[in-house]
C-alpha cells in the first residue's frame, strides 16, 4: 500500500485545489438564500447515506474489514464529478457546488465521526496506532480545507485565468483520482481479488440505492426536477480520492480500501447509465 500512501495526499491535495479554484463566495451564499434544497440534499448525503450504509453491511452480514470500508466511502463528501455529470444532465449547478463546497470544508469534522461512531457500533478496533479523531481532522485540514481555501484566493487573485483554464483543471483532477486508483489496483491486485465480489456487491448496492432515494425523496421536497436531479447524483458520487486518504491514514491493511476502490469504479458506470436515463426521459 505504500503507493497509496505516498500519493494520495498529494492526489487529493491537488483535487481539492482545483476545487477550491471553481469556488466562490456567492457559492456558499447560495446556501442561505435557498436553504431548503440545500438542507435536503445535505442532510440525504451526510446523514441518510452513512445510516444506509450501515444497514445494508448488517442485512448482507459483511465481514469487519469490508464494513468499515463501506463506512469510509459512506462518511466521503460528494466530488467534482458530480457537479460535471450535474452540468451535463441539465441539473442545478449551483446547488451541486454549493452541496459539494461545503460538505467537504465540513468533513473534516463528519468524515472522522463518522467513522468512528461506526467503529464503536461494529465493535472493531483495530485502527492504526496512534490515530485518532484529532489527528484525522488535522489531517484532513491540510489535504482538504486549506486547499480549498488556497484555490478560492488563487480565483479571486488571477479570476481571468482560472476560468480559460476551468477544464484543464477538471481534466489534471481526473488524470489524479485515476492515477489513485490504478495505484492501487496494480499494486495490491492479489490482495483486491479475494474481496472484490463482496465489495463490489455491496458498493453496487449502496450506490444504486442512494441514486433512487436521492431522487424520490428529493422529488417531494426539493424545488424542481434540476434540483433532484442534483441531489441524486451527489448522494451516488462521493469523493474517492479522500475516501483513500482517509482509509489508508486510519486502517494498515489494504482490505479496508477494497470497497473505495470497488466503489469508484462502479460509480462511474451507473452515474453514466443514470445521466443517461434522465437526458433521455426527463
Amino acid at each position: 500500500m505504500e503507493i497509496a500512501l505516498n500519493i494520495a495526499p498529494i492526489a487529493l491535495a491537488i483535487i481539492m485545489l482545483g476545487l477550491g479554484l471553481g469556488l466562490t463566495v456567492n457559492d456558499f451564499s447560495r446556501v442561505i438564500k435557498k436553504p431548503k434544497d440545500f438542507i435536503v440534499g445535505f442532510a440525504l448525503q451526510v446523514i441518510l447515506l452513512p445510516i444506509v450504509a450501515f444497514f445494508l453491511i448488517k442485512i448482507l452480514n459483511t465481514p469487519l474489514e469490508l464494513a468499515m470500508g463501506v463506512m469510509v466511502i459512506a462518511a466521503a463528501p460528494g466530488g467534482v464529478t458530480s457537479n460535471v455529470l450535474t452540468k451535463y444532465v441539465n441539473g442545478d449547478v449551483a446547488l451541486s457546488i454549493s452541496l459539494t463546497a461545503t460538505i467537504s470544508l465540513l468533513s473534516i469534522f463528519s468524515v472522522p465521526f463518522i467513522i468512528y461512531k461506526s467503529a464503536e457500533l461494529l465493535n472493531f478496533s483495530d485502527f492504526s496506532n496512534n490515530i485518532s479523531m484529532i489527528a484525522i481532522s488535522l489531517k484532513m485540514f491540510m489535504v482538504v480545507t486549506f486547499p480549498v481555501l488556497t484555490g478560492m484566493i488563487i480565483r479571486k487573485l488571477a479570476t481571468e485565468f482560472v476560468l480559460k483554464n476551468s477544464l484543464l483543471f477538471q481534466k489534471i483532477s481526473l488524470f489524479l483520482f485515476t492515477i489513485v486508483f490504478f495505484a492501487i489496483w496494480v499494486e495490491e491486485w492479489d490482495k483486491i481479488t479475494s474481496f472484490i465480489v463482496r465489495a463490489g456487491t455491496i458498493a453496487l448496492i449502496l450506490n444504486i440505492t442512494m441514486m433512487l432515494i436521492g431522487y424520490y425523496f428529493a422529488k417531494y421536497f426539493v424545488s424542481g426536477i434540476k434540483q433532484r436531479k442534483c441531489i441524486s447524483l451527489e448522494c451516488g458520487l462521493q469523493n474517492g480520492s479522500l475516501a483513500v486518504f482517509v482509509g489508508t491514514q486510519v486502517f494498515d491493511e489494504v482490505v479496508y480500501i477494497v470497497p473505495t476502490a470497488a466503489y469508484a469504479l462502479i460509480m462511474f458506470v451507473t452515474s453514466i447509465i443514470f445521466v443517461l436515463i434522465l437526458r433521455k426521459t426527463i
